[in-house]
C-alpha cells in the first residue's frame, strides 16, 4: 500500500477544539518542563559542583557548552526526522536519551566527567527542543499559535524560575547533595511518557526511500566543535597568532565549507539551504544567533555573579534571578496573544530586541557592589526582551514554509540559535576567564599575597580560601561580570538589526500554505 498523501490524510489539527489541544499539549509542555528545567537546575548549583569536583572556570563554562554544543549537532536531525517519521515516537525517544544522560550526569565523578555526561544529555535536549516545535506546528494554525506561545513562554518561566531556586535548595541541604540535581528531572521525564503516549495524536506523513544526511550532520558538528574548543583556550593555552590558532581555525573553515557542499548535493539535507536562502529564514537565523549568544550567555552567568561575586548561597542566588524568568512569563503569555488577535508579528520581535539590548546595556554596568535593584531592573528588561522576540521568531518562519518541512525548518532556527547559544557560553566564558585571571593576580600582588597554588582563583572552591584571597575573588568575578554583558548588549544590536528588515507578513490562518506558495525557495530559482 502506498504511503498516504496530504490530499487523503485525515485532518489532525483544523477540527481540534481549545480543551483537545491543551489535552495534547500537556504532556508537550512537560517535556519542554523537563528540558528546561535540565539547565536551570544547575544554573545556581553550578559553583558548588565545580568546587566539589575540583573544577576551574574552563571546565564551569564546558560543563553549559556541552549540551548546547551536542544539542546543536542533533537538532537538525530530529528536525529532518520529524519530516518522515511518527514524531510521538521521536519524542519519546528523546526523553529516554535525556533521562539516560541525567543517571549519567549524576554519578560523575570528575568535572571531566559531568561534561562528558551532559553532552550526551545535549542529544536528547535537542530533540525535545526541535520537537516540541515542530508537534506543535503540525497541530495548530501559526495565527493561533500565538496564544499556545504564551503557554510555552510561561512553562519556560516556570522552569527557569523554578529550577535555579530548586538546584539552590537541593544544593544547600546536606542529605540531598548536588547530585539530585540531575536525578530530580527523572520523575518528570516519566511522567511526560505516560502524558504522551496518552494524549499526543499527530499526523506523520511519511515519504519512502529517503535518507538522512549524517555526513553533512556531521561536518557541521566537528566545525562548530573545534571553534568553540578554540575560543575556550586562546589566549590562555596558546596565544591569539599561533600554530594551535592558525589549525583550529583554518580547520574549522575547511569543516564548514565542506558541510555547504555536502548539503548542497544532498537529496535530504539536515539544514536545507533553499529554506536558508528564504529571506524570513535567513533574517531569523540572524536575530535567533544573536538572541542565542546574549541569552544563554548572560544567563548563564548570573548565578556565578550572584554567589562568587556577591557571596550570596544557591537558593539565595536562585531568588535574585526571579526578575529575569518574571519577564519571560510576562512578555510571553501578553505579546503571544496580541500576535494572535492582530495577525502581525514583526513589530513585537522588533520591539523585545530593542528591550534586550537595553536589559544587557544596563547589566553592562554593574559591579559587585551594585544595587540588587537596578541588577533586577537589568534582568526584568531581559527577560522582557528574550520572551518577546524568541518563540517568535520561530513562529516568524513556520508561516512561511509548507507543513511537510515544518520540521526542518523549525529545526534549523533552533539549530542556529543553540549554535548561538554555544559560541556566546564559550566566548563569554573565556573573556571572563581573562579578565577574572588578570584581574586576581594583579590584586593578589597589590596586596603583597603570593599567586602561586589554588590562590589565583584557578579553583571556584572559594569557600576554601583565606579571608583576604576570597575578597579579591569575588570582586575579581562580581567587576569582570559586567563586562561580558555589554558584549551580550553589542551582540543583540545584530539581532535588533536582522529584525529590522524581516518583511511584513500576515499570520495565516490555516495548517498549511496553499498550494501555489509551497515551494516558494523554488519559484525563485
Amino acid at each position: 500500500m502506498s504511503a498516504p498523501t496530504a490530499a487523503s490524510a485525515p485532518p489532525p489539527a483544523e477540527d481540534m477544539t481549545h480543551r483537545q489541544i491543551l489535552e495534547a499539549l500537556s504532556g508537550l509542555l512537560l517535556v519542554l518542563f523537563v528540558a528546561m528545567l535540565s539547565s536551570t537546575v544547575v544554573s545556581t548549583a553550578l559553583p558548588k559542583i565545580i568546587g566539589a569536583l575540583e573544577g576551574s572556570q574552563t571546565q564551569y563554562t564546558w560543563v553549559v557548552t556541552a549540551t548546547l554544543l551536542s544539542a546543536t549537532a542533533t537538532t537538525p536531525i530530529w528536525g529532518k526526522l520529524a519530516d518522515l517519521f511518527s514524531k510521538k515516537l521521536l519524542v519519546q525517544i528523546a526523553i529516554v536519551v535525556f533521562v539516560l544522560g541525567s543517571v549519567i550526569a549524576g554519578f560523575s565523578q570528575s568535572a571531566g566527567q559531568l561534561i562528558a555526561a551532559r553532552a550526551f544529555q545535549g542529544i536528547g535536549v535537542g530533540g525535545l527542543q526541535a520537537l516540541v516545535q515542530v508537534v506543535i506546528a503540525a497541530m495548530i494554525p501559526p495565527r493561533e499559535r500565538g496564544r499556545y506561545n504564551g503557554y510555552l513562554g510561561g512553562v519556560m518561566a516556570l522552569a527557569t524560575v523554578g529550577g535555579p531556586l530548586l538546584g539552590g535548595l537541593i544544593v544547600d541541604t546536606s542529605w540531598l547533595g548536588w547530585r539530585w540535581c540531575f536525578f530530580v528531572g527523572i520523575p518528570f521525564a516519566v511522567v511526560a511518557l505516560i502524558l504522551l503516549q496518552l494524549t499526543l495524536h499527530v499526523h506523520t506523513e511519511r515519504r519512502a526511500n529517503v535518507k538522512i544526511d549524517y555526513l553533512g550532520a556531521a561536518l557541521i558538528a566537528a566545525g562548530v566543535s573545534v571553534l568553540l574548543i578554540w575560543v575556550s583556550f586562546v589566549d590562555g593555552t596558546f596565544a591569539w597568532l599561533s600554530w594551535p590558532t592558525y589549525a583550529m581555525v583554518g580547520g574549522a573553515v575547511v569543516l564548514l565549507a565542506l558541510a555547504v557542499l555536502v548539503e548542497k548535493r544532498a537529496a535530504e539535507p539536515v539544514v536545507p539551504l533553499d529554506i536558508v536562502r528564504e529571506r524570513t529564514t535567513a533574517l531569523s537565523i540572524v536575530a535567533s544567533l544573536a538572541v542565542g549568544m546574549a541569552m544563554f550567555g548572560g544567563a548563564v552567568f548570573l548565578g556565578q555573579y550572584f554567589q562568587i561575586g556577591r557571596g550570596y548561597s544557591p537558593t539565595e542566588a536562585g531568588l535574585l534571578t526571579i526578575p529575569l524568568m518574571a519577564g519571560v512569563l510576562l512578555s510571553s503569555i501578553i505579546v503571544g496573544r496580541i500576535i494572535t488577535r492582530t495577525g502581525t508579528i514583526k513589530p513585537y520581535i522588533i520591539a523585545g530586541l530593542v528591550v534586550l539590548f537595553a536589559g544587557f546595556a544596563l547589566l553592562g554596568t554593574i559591579d559587585h557592589e551594585t544595587s540588587l535593584v537596578f541588577v533586577g531592573f537589568g534582568m526584568l528588561l531581559v527577560g522582557l526582551g528574550v520572551g518577546a522576540s524568541m518563540q517568535n521568531l520561530v513562529l516568524a518562519v513556520q508561516n512561511t514554509v509548507p507543513l511537510r518541512t515544518i520540521g526542518a525548518a523549525s529545526s534549523t532556527i533552533a539549530f542556529f540559535r543553540s549554535m548561538g547559544g554555544a559560541i556566546g557560553v564559550s566566548v563569554l566564558g573565556a573573556v571572563l576567564a581573562r579578565r577574572v585571571t588578570d584581574q586576581i593576580t594583579h590584586d593578589l600582588a597589590a596586596a603583597g599575597i603570593p599567586t602561586s597554588g589554588g590562590a589565583a582563583g584557578g579553583s571556584l572552591n572559594v569557600a576554601a580560601l583565606p579571608d583576604a584571597v576570597q575578597h579579591i575573588v569575588r570582586a575579581a568575578y562580581g567587576d569582570a561580570t559586567g563586562h561580558i554583558f555589554l558584549i551580550s548588549a553589542a551582540i543583540a544590536v545584530a539581532g535588533l538589526a536582522a529584525a529590522i528588515f524581516l518583511p511584513r507578513a500576515t499570520l495565516r490562518t490555516s495548517l498549511d500554505l496553499p498550494a501555489r506558495d509551497k515551494e516558494p525557495a523554488d519559484l525563485e530559482g
